[in-house]
């Protein structure tokens, strides 16, 4: 059984619980290291209006500076269509359901594996 938790950066996984916090749909981490010169990692997700691709990136974005981590470059916020935030290690693309399917980064990349993104653990009191 693999360990998906040291797959994960824990940087790489505080986005993707930001991102489900703000009820992102269909989260999937791509590894591309082996196939990208430009980075490691994507986060695909959407969400379903310009608002929660706004509230998804504002929210990812957060929860990384109080890591210390503050993207390279951030594009497309204004028409939230495509918002992609540039972390180097990792890109994260935030999708208006449309925009997701026209662009299809899934079958664009689909030589690249999958990364499990792990069931968040229940903390013991």
């Amino acid at each position: 059984m693999s360990n998906t938790l040291a797959t994960l950066s824990p940087e790489l996984l505080a986005a993707c619980r930001a991102a489900e916090s703000k009820k992102a749909l269909n989260l999937k981490v791509l590894d591309i290291e082996e196939i990208s010169g430009f980075t490691d990692y994507f986060l695909i997700c959407s969400g379903t209006n310009p608002r929660q691709n706004h509230a998804i990136s504002d929210e990812i974005g957060g929860q990384l500076a109080q890591l210390g981590y503050k993207p390279i470059s951030t594009e497309g916020y204004e028409s939230a269509n495509w918002i992609l935030m540039d972390y180097g290690d990792f890109v994260i693309h935030i999708f208006s359901e449309e925009s997701r399917g026209f662009y299809d980064l899934e079958r664009l990349w689909g030589m690249a594996p999958s990364i499990p993104i792990p069931a968040e653990v229940a903390k013991a009191n």
